[in-house]
């Protein structure tokens, strides 16, 4: 069998050094593409000058005329060999996903048994060994994962592009030995991923499927598909620029680091730490009690009341009469265990209570309070029943329904420990302000 054919596919094809060339001068003019795909050279969320947006990274791996995603059927060759492979390349990230890349490649494809109509040639066996091929991808990084983060630590990423490539085929099948140096296009597909070591360097694997625009890849025609060929890597890929900013390509924009620029969350911060102080400055004035009276210096009337004065829900002095009326209403009111339902021997303090609010025309708030016995429920609803029945009782009594509130706190207010019979007793208590 004659395999010595011309390769008529490739008579029109360009110089290897016009390709790459012209790749270089594409891929240097990227910075220009870059500014307009980011708008003004920046964005909401990140700026394109404060990260690192070029890199190189070199490879090692095997190569092989085997593909794990393409059927092998219309291969020349049934057994693939494993052969070692290298590559260098050079990229300029665009925006945080994409990024264009120079790929320069080495090295040598090998397989055995060669096909024919007759069945499996003997002795057949061949060896590509590639002088130098070069292609420009764009690279596509999928996500960056990184939990919390604003720089990825895993990016998978896929690439595809076009290259040329000059190869030396020698195929040996039946005795007959062909050789001689081919070149041709080729289109690289592939996928991979990156796992960031420092903030300047990737650890970089993937895989790639080389489909040539030939079939005598492999000095020998035979089939009807070209022939095709895989690159299995792991290697380094460095960022280059300042070591103080990031890659572009590890941004992850869902992200916000704490080493990323917070000028504006700084200013933020302290507007609204001088509000607080503001509103605080704001509470001491007219919320706050300065003679310690129980009423706040926006509605006490009589400031600077002396300590252990009794004063009125305006923060006046009660009158001492007033005082004691109060004094042996809160002293002597009792309710049935509970219940809601005021003690007859409580009448009469209570009767001298309301007679009080009618004399004076003093307003009252009768606030209900209990211990911890029992759930939350029940203590808030039996202190404001209680509250109600006092103010019940008053009304009956001739007071004014409208100059009395009445509320339940429940167990929510105590004044001592609810520990002890004693301090539970104390905290069972409902209490008056006269206004």
């Amino acid at each position: 069998m004659n395999t010595n054919i011309p390769d008529t596919e490739l008579k029109n094809s360009i110089s290897l050094k016009k390709v790459l060339l012209g790749g270089l001068i594409f891929l240097s003019s990227s910075q220009l593409m870059g500014q307009s795909l980011t708008g003004a050279d920046s964005t909401k969320n990140y700026r394109v000058r404060d990260f690192r947006t070029w890199s190189i990274g070199v490879t090692a791996g095997v190569a092989t005329p085997h593909t794990l995603f393409w059927s092998n059927k219309n291969n020349d060759y049934t057994t693939p060999t494993e052969s070692f492979g290298y590559g260098v390349y050079i990229k300029k990230q665009l925006i945080p996903s994409f990024g264009l890349q120079a790929d320069f490649f080495a090295g040598k494809v090998r397989g055995i048994d060669a096909i024919s109509p007759s069945g499996t040639l003997p002795d057949s066996r061949y060896s590509t060994r590639i002088k130098n091929g070069g292609s420009l991808t764009a690279t596509y990084t999928i996500a960056n994962f990184k939990m919390h983060k604003e720089f990825g630590l895993l990016g998978p990423y896929l690439n595809s592009g076009i290259g040329f490539m000059s190869f030396d085929p020698t195929s040996e099948n039946s005795g007959n030995t062909t050789d001689g140096t081919k070149d041709g296009f080729y289109i690289p597909v592939g996928l991979g991923f990156k796992i960031g070591l420092t903030r300047g360097i990737n650890l970089d694997m993937g895989y790639k499927v080389s489909f040539m625009k030939t079939d005598r890849f492999d000095g020998y025609d035979y089939g009807t598909s070209y022939d095709r060929f895989t690159y299995g890597y792991a290697g380094l890929e460095f960022a280059i620029g300042k070591r103080s900013k990031y890659q572009l390509a590890a941004y992850n924009p869902g992200g916000r680091s704490a080493e990323y620029d917070d000028t504006e969350l700084r200013r933020a911060v302290a507007r609204l730490d001088s509000l607080q102080k503001e509103d605080r400055a704001r509470y001491d004035r007219e919320l706050g009690d300065e003679d310690n009276d129980g009423v706040a210096n926006k509605f006490d009337k009589c400031p600077g009341t002396p300590a252990g004065v009794k004063v009125d829900g305006s923060g006046c002095p009660l009158p001492e009469f007033a005082q004691k009326v109060l004094k042996d209403a809160f002293n002597n009111l009792e309710f049935e265990f509970g219940k809601s339902r005021i003690l007859p021997s409580s009448y009469p303090t209570l009767d001298k209570l309301a007679q009080l609010i009618v004399d004076h025309g003093f307003s009252l708030k009768i606030s209900g309070h209990t211990d911890n016995i029992g759930s939350d429920k029940f203590n808030l609803k039996l202190s404001k029943d209680r509250a109600e029945a006092v103010k019940t009782y008053l009304v009956g009594k001739g007071a004014t329904v409208s100059n009395i509130e009445a509320t339940g706190y429940g167990e929510f207010q105590p004044i001592t420990t609810n520990d002890t019979p004693e301090g539970r007793k104390q905290n069972r208590r409902v209490e008056f302000t006269l206004y």
